[in-house]
């Protein structure tokens, strides 16, 4: 496992999920771990959704890391740059920042109709604006700000949560869209911050165990499905390797990192990666 003592870490809309998962993943490797998320208590959230800030600080306990909860809705860009450069500023350094604020998942079931893959022309415009106009723009604008203290300090990782839906339609025109964007913003932030040994990748994780889907489980197969700390473990394999630059720039699947880097699960298992024709 990797040893990311001293590291400083920024994971946003990890209240839940894979959020959730890749900050304990960091903790688990010694970091210091800041995340935001805009559900500060269990039964806070406007739609009933499980998962806290408070829940994920109290699991980061039993970690040698430490973790710093910060209430930050991403909807508002203000708030996306003052607490990047909160914590840049009493860090004094920022080593991975992990764009996961996700608010597309929200809302799936409207009027008792599951929307998800409804034709495009029954699609609801607000969830544009939530996987567009928060999801991307929030990775942006985080983005911004850490990459100016990474290339001041010659050394960073920029980790943006993605899908094979950037590269195949999944159901979801604007889902593809999102996962599109986020795997050129990788690409181009790559090429742009070469020159100062900071990199930038997309990640894609598996099928994830998260609340939402456990919750559901009767219409999943999880045989090959991912624990949320999986993905942790992977954005920490990263953070920790000596061949990053090599990667920067790149599409990653969490498992067949596991494979590269030789981390497992938290039941030590090792799921098969996704490939393009098998997802």
């Amino acid at each position: 496992m990797a040893d990311l003592s001293g590291k400083v870490c920024v994971v946003t809309g990890a209240s839940r999920g894979v959020g959730k998962g890749i900050a304990l993943g960091l903790v688990e490797a010694g970091a210091t771990v800041h995340i935001t998320g805009r559900t500060v208590a269990e039964g806070d959230h406007p739609l009933g959704m499980p998962g806290s800030l408070e829940s994920v600080a109290s699991e980061a306990a039993d970690y040698p890391g430490r973790l710093i909860a910060h209430r930050v809705d991403h909807a508002h860009d203000a708030e996306t740059e003052a607490i990047l450069r909160e914590v840049i500023a009493a860090e004094e350094r920022l080593d991975v920042l992990v764009n996961n604020a996700w608010p597309g998942y929200e809302r799936m079931v409207e009027n008792n109709q599951f929307t998800w893959m409804s034709p495009l022309w029954e699609q609801p415009m607000w969830r544009w604006d939530e996987m567009i106009g928060v999801g991307v723009r929030a990775a942006y604008c985080g983005t911004r700000i850490a990459a100016e203290q990474m290339a001041a300090q010659r050394s960073g990782l920029i980790v943006n949560i993605s899908f094979w839906a950037a590269q195949k339609f999944l159901q979801n025109v604007v889902y593809g869209i999102a996962k599109a964007a986020a795997d050129k913003m990788s690409a181009d932030v790559a090429e742009q911050l070469r020159e100062y040994g900071v990199a930038a990748v997309s990640l894609y994780p598996g099928l994830v165990r998260t609340e939402l889907v456990m919750r559901d489980a009767a219409y999943f197969d999880l045989s090959n499905s991912e624990s949320p700390l999986f993905v942790g473990r992977a954005v920490a394999a990263l953070a920790g390797a000596a061949d990053l630059m090599e990667l920067s720039g790149k599409a990653l699947v969490a498992a067949a990192l596991a494979e590269r880097y030789g981390f497992t699960d938290v039941d030590g298992s090792r799921p098969r990666p996704l490939t393009l024709d098998s997802v």
